[in-house]
């Protein structure tokens, strides 16, 4: 609310939407048959104190304490900690481990969650181990709840057809042989859809135009050359 910080929303309704609102709705499926998922998100349900433990169990946190403490202020600085604390790939305690096919009967299906509080809270109970399971849309729900905690306008962003150009040339290249068959040669891949997060913020350090909604995607990606 205050006009000169970075996260200010000067619109009275995105601020109540953005920041207050603890309930959403999670687009998922496919583009022929778009599901709408109920989401709670509880950013005002006593989650505060697991949220400031998250920022103190980063790897940011652990390798440089002052560093890290004295940049809590910065917006962008704050969403990368988050997104890489969301999920456990980093063997930082992260909140969530993905999984994405074989059995769930040993651990909660992805599917089954349909809020971030019992998450968290079981996160916490579980001496900061990570959950089991989340997959996109998991990662985003319980990003945006730990953002608005933290006074970040956050929302959710679905897309269908969702591309992974692994060779990074702007294109989803696929390989036919010469009587017309498919080859299984490439890497590229088009995902039914994948969900990921936006927050407010100014962008001094790259100038006013790029100052508004700032992707971050909380989902752990598969390393590449380390």
């Amino acid at each position: 609310w205050f006009s000169g910080d970075d996260v200010y929303m000067s619109n009275e309704n995105e601020r109540q939407e953005y920041v207050l609102n603890e309930n959403g709705i999670i687009f998922v499926g496919n583009a022929r048959y778009i599901e709408a998922r109920g989401w709670y998100y509880g950013q005002f349900q006593d989650l505060l104190n697991i949220c400031l433990t998250m920022l103190d169990l980063s790897l940011y946190y652990r390798q440089d304490p002052a560093m890290d403490v004295s940049r809590r202020g910065d917006p962008k600085y704050v969403g990368r900690v988050i997104s890489s604390m969301i999920n456990g790939n980093d063997n930082d305690n992260g909140v969530l481990l993905g999984k994405w096919q074989g059995s769930f009967h040993s651990h909660e299906n992805p599917s089954r969650w349909d809020g971030s509080v019992v998450i968290l809270k079981k996160w916490r109970q579980d001496n900061y181990r990570p959950v089991q399971y989340g997959q996109c849309w998991v990662f985003a729900g319980v990003m945006c709840t730990v953002l608005r905690c933290l006074g970040i306008p956050t929302r959710l962003v679905s897309n269908f057809n969702s591309a992974h150009d692994v060779d990074r040339n702007l294109s989803i290249d696929k390989y036919y042989d010469s009587s017309g068959r498919s080859l299984n040669i490439g890497k590229d891949s088009t995902w039914d859809y994948h969900v990921w997060n936006e927050s407010w913020f100014i962008r001094p350090d790259l100038g006013r135009s790029y100052s508004g909604w700032q992707v971050l995607d909380a989902t752990p990606q598969e390393q590449s050359r380390g």
